[in-house]
């Protein structure tokens, strides 16, 4: 019977923190059609014990090249899909612990412009933080301390393109792991290994966890490039070391896993690395980073036991191996054997005196599904030490000839969380019936050689002794046998015996012996015997052909005096013109010959460029002509030209393809640029001085700046000039002002205004800086250039203090027109105008009131206005005291009142 127990490969132990739902996880990058594949990033998340919030509704990944790490582009995949990891015996869990697979997927586009470095490219994502509570690894709360352990995943892929060619690769899938945790002393295993679209080999090891750059959960900026730093390690755990197991956590390099825990439970993260192989050359790599736990769960149990014995055999001797050899005079039921299977477990109270078994069949040598080699009945439950047995009976042909087949008959149990095993290994050896094999009574193998325009043929005859059905079939070693002119013929054939003819015309006018002038035929035989087993018989034809001569062609341009170079080597800037002719000869055949250019590495439709073939017998000539504008040619995008001329001469009998080529390289040069130039008045001077372009200025006045772009080219026509803002910068960020990017030919001109009030200082700071750096591009054809300046601007508060606040202290309002009220007022000496003396409204306090009051408390005046005037009407002489309120402070005082 199946135990109760509870599972979970990854994570059983509650989360802490805002990112302890992370398991595990890797990329898959998948192709579609053309250059479009499809990124799928797979994340293992705790639905239990994970923090909801956590779930990620999309992930910014970023594809970097491995040649020097540059950034290529950034990728945002939306959360597409979720489904729960599955256990591998379901009715050991009860739900207490749930995985979830989440797949962020999007399509993208790798263009071949882009994507084309040999090198490669890769990508990553990180995010942080792991759980808190794994054993083998340092993983800290990063509030705590610098021991935070995230996760990046990382997925390296091959160019999309290869010597001009499109290059298809679709990284690894790997499978699903299994939602099981594992128990100290109890073997564990899982299968790791995955697809692969393309039949790459897979190559599979462990490494170190990566861990993050940085502690945030989702880096700003982004991923950054390599390298990563691996996770710290806890002691006495390394990755030699990753459990510290009996034998440790291992994994075979076709990706099974396998581990015998120790007594120490807990939770450990590991790493898987995918290498992936074509034709014996490493193109890419997939990372899986996943966790184990290890719980003292389990119920004991120990593994089945499966013994075997031959038909003819008294007793079940053998337990671990058994070679067999069946005659092919063997009858089918004596091409059997028996298997017992016995567990300890059916004799333990604790499994009710029962124990579930089955067998499988497994190859070991080979590749074939084994299931019609087991019986009807291939399984059992064992009560009280009871054993089942099984009879496995074998076909009387062999899977393959040359050998013994190694067969596995596997005995499991229903332990949690995994099956426990027991393998008999069974060597076994059948026989084939009796067979001759096919033999060819004509002549072989064959090697001859014609002259271009001849004939001939070549006779074949098989008999075959059982007089089988036979298959015939021709092979060639890469080649039509019908475009080479040659036809196989089977005049005769019936069980037993074959006969036909291998005819060649080898005529140039059939095939183009330029490509290849040797070929290989064979005729291959295979007799239908009763196992089909195939060991085809081979006749070989090897066959020549010898050509007729021709002289070569040869080609020249005059762009030097040399003759007959194969590269010509020019430089010219944009604006300027190229001229020059390409001849062609065949003086020595006078053969007609044909001229024609192209685009080496590019397309000349691309440059609006048109070369016409030209033909001839013996000379032909072609004239070549570019005026190199700035609108033809973007060298942003490519500098240098590659124009090959190929001189043709393939009308002869034979069709040889004879030339000559000459590659005229254009390196195209930037022309000369005069750099814009920018500028900054300050229209209201009156308030302000801008001085170096700085100023200083106290609060209150506006800012007016005119910013000016200037730019003396004028061929072939004005730049276009753009002005713009580009950084901005203050104690206080900015904000409130108005500025508008402009643009348009030279001169280019905008308004920078600002109106700033007491809304700029804040925390008790009533000094700002401010930098605003203005800049002006122009357009110039490939050269472009620019300038920018940088304005710095210190504002202040106004000066709000009172160390020169003297109020009057007396007042005789007696209509003299002298001192005939009280005020904040004083004379000033210069211009004798009257002015307020109060200290300054500034951005820290402000004007509120003022209350006067006589000597026995009573309020006689109050007033909002800094320039009240009170005349004292209607009061007695005498003292009088005054409360002047600030927002942030006051002032208290006397005055005297007489007549």
């Amino acid at each position: 019977m199946i135990k109760r127990i509870l599972l979970l490969f990854l994570l059983a132990t509650p989360f802490l923190g805002t990112a302890s739902h992370i398991v595990g996880g890797e990329f898959e990058l998948v192709h579609i059609k053309d250059f479009q594949y499809r990124l799928n990033l797979v994340l293992y998340f705790d639905q239990k014990n994970g923090n909801p919030g956590a779930k990620d509704l999309s992930a910014v990944v970023r594809i970097f090249r491995m040649r020097d790490d540059a950034r290529m582009m950034d990728v945002t995949l939306p959360l597409s899909a979720e489904s729960n990891v599955d256990y591998s015996q379901p009715a050991c869990s009860h739900g207490e612990l749930i995985t979830r697979k989440l797949v962020y997927t999007a399509l993208i586009t790798l263009s071949p412009d882009s994507f084309n470095d040999a090198g490669g490219y890769y990508v990553a994502w990180e995010r942080c933080c792991r759980n808190y509570a794994i054993t083998n690894i340092f993983s800290d709360d990063p509030t705590r301390g610098p021991n935070y352990a995230g996760q990046t995943f990382y997925l390296e892929f091959p160019a999309v393109v290869k010597d001009g060619q499109p290059f298809v690769d679709s990284t690894p899938r790997l499978f699903p792991p299994l939602n099981d945790f594992a128990c100290p002393y109890h073997p564990y295993y899982t299968d790791f290994g995955g697809t692969d679209d393309d039949g790459d080999s897979l190559v599979y090891s462990l490494v170190a966890p990566l861990n993050t750059k940085t502690a945030d959960a989702v880096p700003t900026g982004g991923p950054r490039p390599r390298p990563y730093p691996d996770v710290k390690w806890r002691d006495p755990f390394d990755l030699q070391h990753i459990l510290r197991g009996a034998p440790d956590l291992n994994i075979s390099t076709d990706g099974f896993l396998r581990v015998t825990p120790p007594p120490v439970q807990g939770l450990f993260a590991f790493a898987v690395k995918v290498e992936e192989y074509r034709d014996k050359i490493k193109i890419g790599e997939t990372r899986r980073d996943f966790q184990m736990l290890v719980i003292d769960g389990c119920p004991h149990a120990v593994p089945p036991q499966i013994v075997g014995k031959k038909l003819t055999d008294a007793a079940f001797t053998y337990n671990n191996t058994m070679n067999l050899v069946f005659p092919n005079t063997t009858a089918n039921a004596d091409r059997c054997i028996q298997v017992q299977i016995s567990d300890p477990d059916s004799e333990n109270i604790l499994d009710n005196y029962s124990e579930n078994i089955r067998i499988k069949i497994v190859p070991l040598n080979f590749k074939k599904n084994l299931s019609d080699l087991l019986p009807t009945v291939s399984s059992a439950t064992l009560v009280h030490g009871s054993t089942a047995e099984f009879t496995i009976c074998f076909a009387e042909c062999p899977y393959f000839i040359g050998g013994a087949a190694e067969i596995g008959i596997v005995a499991m149990d229903d332990a949690c969380t995994l099956p426990l095993t027991d393998t008999l290994k069974i060597s076994v050896y059948v026989e084939p019936p009796v067979n001759h094999k096919p033999v060819f009574t004509s002549t072989t193998p064959v090697t001859a050689t014609l002259t271009e325009g001849a004939q001939g043929s070549w006779p074949y005859q098989v008999t075959d002794q059982d007089n089988d059905p036979l298959i015939v079939s021709v092979l060639t070693n890469g080649f039509i046998l019908k475009d080479a002119g040659m036809t196989f013929t089977t005049l005769h054939q019936q069980n037993g015996s074959a006969d036909g003819t291998l005819a060649w015309d080898a005529f140039c006018n059939i095939y183009d012996f330029t490509k290849r002038n040797s070929f290989q035929v064979t005729v291959q035989v295979e007799d239908q015997d009763k196992c089909l087993l195939q060991e085809p018989v081979k006749a070989f034809y090897n066959l020549n052909v010898l050509l007729p001569g021709n002289a070569s062609p040869t080609i020249d341009t005059d762009l030097t005096p040399a003759s007959r170079e194969r590269f010509v080597r020019v430089t010219r800037r944009l604006t300027e013109n190229i001229s020059f002719n390409v001849t062609g000869k065949d003086l020595t055949d006078n053969d007609y010959l044909v001229l024609s250019g192209k685009g080496a590495d590019f397309a000349l439709s691309d440059y609006k460029l048109v070369i016409d073939p030209v033909a001839g017998n013996g000379l032909v000539g072609e004239p070549f002509q570019w005026n190199i504008s700035c609108k033809s040619m973007d060298l942003k995008k490519r500098d240098s030209l590659d124009f090959r001329f190929i001189v043709v001469d393939n009308a002869n009998k034979c069709r040889f393809y004879k030339a000559d080529t000459v590659d005229v390289l254009l390196k195209v040069l930037p022309p000369l640029n005069i750099p814009p130039q920018i500028t900054v008045t300050n229209k209201n001077s009156a308030a302000t001085v801008l001085n170096n372009n700085g100023m200083t200025m106290v609060l209150g006045p506006s800012i007016e700046l005119l910013v000016t772009g200037t730019d003396a080219d004028l061929l072939p026509e004005k730049d276009n000039l753009s002005l713009s803002l580009i950084k901005k910068t203050g104690s206080v960020a900015p904000s409130g002002f108005v500025f508008a990017s402009a643009t348009g030919k030279s001169p280019v001109q905008s308004t920078f205004t600002w109106q700033p009030d007491c809304s700029i200082f804040e925390q008790e700071v009533y000094e700002n800086d401010y930098t605003f750096t203005f800049r002006i591009d122009d357009d110039h054809c490939v050269t472009a250039r620019h300038d920018s300046v940088t304005v710095k601007i210190k504002i202040k508060d106004v000066d709000g203090s009172d160390a020169h606040f003297l109020p009057p202290n007396f007042f005789s309002p007696n209509g003299d027109n002298i001192n005939d009220y009280f005020a904040m007022e004083s004379m000033d000496a210069t211009t004798g105008e009257l002015k307020n003396i109060l200290p300054s409204d500034n951005c820290y306090s402000q004007f509120e009131s003022i209350r006067i009051y006589n000597r026995w408390g009573n309020s006689v005046f109050d007033s909002k206005e800094r320039n009240f005037k009170w005349y004292g009407i209607g009061e007695s002489a005498g003292v009088y005291y005054y409360f002047i309120k600030y927002s942030r402070k006051e002032y208290r005082g006397s005055v005297s009142l007489r007549y």
